[in-house]
């Protein structure tokens, strides 16, 4: 592992990057108070999905433009690029730059934003991952962060840049990590996006797999231009949803951006049903969708995808799946008021 994340910094050491045409038609996203904003002032709400791994989906050839005409018609205005350390290690950061780049290119034909996601799911202090795919250092994220900032930091159509996937702790078994720690490493990223030209909005994820925000309350980072993540997966917390979610991490939009970069459901005889995401009811898109927009939180649901779970369509044809009809509908309605 060591090895290979030598190996990986010499490349990002000696990689000539050219940044990403900044002569884009799409307006800049900041930052205004606890809201997303366009360059007149006025507020974006963005409802959009998660894309599987880039990477994985060039694998399935469907890394194309119909990917994006597709995204279009079921009516999204963002999408989130997971990358996994692994899988930019394994292709290559140049070959996989380019897979970005054609990305970018295709989300802003379509008028959609685009997040890029630097898919980690541990702890970054002690270097304890869930999986080989999830393994990084901070050597590898921070020259990361540089890297994506100075190629599109001058590029509106990437409009975010979420530092760290899901930080946990995993009940002790990836040690421990106090907040303090967690808001200094943030911090250090953050300011390597903004020396190296990144203007696009950083995204601090939350405590317990993204899902706890409650640290926030009493000591939310001391950086402008930010935004919140959570991930409030239905398993997260026993029903009735509305208040637990307030209290862990809802609250946050009083005051600051806030965006779900991941949720999403399926049910056990769903294909592609994912089991640790089970919601026997059906209740769960319905409740949380009603929640953001009652308070105009943005929302990515997990994953545009047929095989990783849970799966938004089933086939290359993206014939919708349980999770799949209940959001194309509600994103279909979104733009049917505009």
């Amino acid at each position: 592992m060591k090895i290979e994340l030598r190996q990986s910094l010499i490349i990002f050491l000696v990689l000539i990057l050219t940044s990403v045409s900044a002569q884009n038609s799409m307006d800049r996203i900041v930052v205004k108070g606890n809201s997303f904003v366009n360059q007149k002032g006025e507020t974006v709400v963005f409802r959009g999905v998660s894309s599987s791994d880039p990477d994985k989906l060039k694998s399935d050839g469907l890394w194309k433009k119909k990917y994006f005409k597709e995204l279009k018609d079921w009516g999204v205005n963002l999408v989130r690029f997971p990358v996994h350390p692994k899988r930019m290690r394994n292709r290559g950061i140049k070959a996989y730059l380019k897979l970005l780049d054609q990305g970018v290119k295709w989300a802003e034909e379509f008028n959609i934003y685009v997040v890029i996601d630097w898919h980690s799911i541990g702890n970054i202090e002690t270097e304890k991952y869930l999986r080989d795919v999830y393994a990084t250092d901070k050597a590898e994220t921070f020259n990361f962060w540089k890297v994506i900032a100075q190629r599109y930091g001058k590029n509106t159509t990437v409009a975010f840049y979420e530092i760290f996937n899901e930080p946990t702790m995993y009940n002790g078994k990836f040690g421990t990590l106090v907040w303090e720690d967690w808001k200094s490493f943030n911090k250090k990223v953050i300011d390597i996006i903004r020396a190296n030209w990144g203007e696009g909005v950083p995204l601090v994820a939350g405590f317990n797999w993204a899902y706890d925000l409650t640290p926030v309350k009493n000591s939310p980072l001391d950086v402008e231009g930010i935004g919140y993540v959570s991930h409030p997966y239905p398993q997260k917390r026993e029903k009735p949803w509305e208040e637990k979610w307030t209290a862990d991490w809802g609250f946050v939009k009083d005051k600051y951006p806030l965006i779900l970069t991941e949720m999403g459901f399926c049910i056990s005889n769903d294909p592609g049903a994912h089991e640790p995401v089970i919601n026997d009811d059906l209740t769960y898109g319905k409740i949380i969708t009603d929640y953001c927009d009652t308070r105009e939180i943005s929302y990515l649901v997990w994953v545009f995808d047929k095989d990783w779970g849970p799966n938004m369509y089933l086939d290359k044809k993206f014939t919708p799946s349980l999770q799949g009809k209940f959001f194309k509908k509600k994103f279909r309605s979104y733009t049917s008021k505009e």
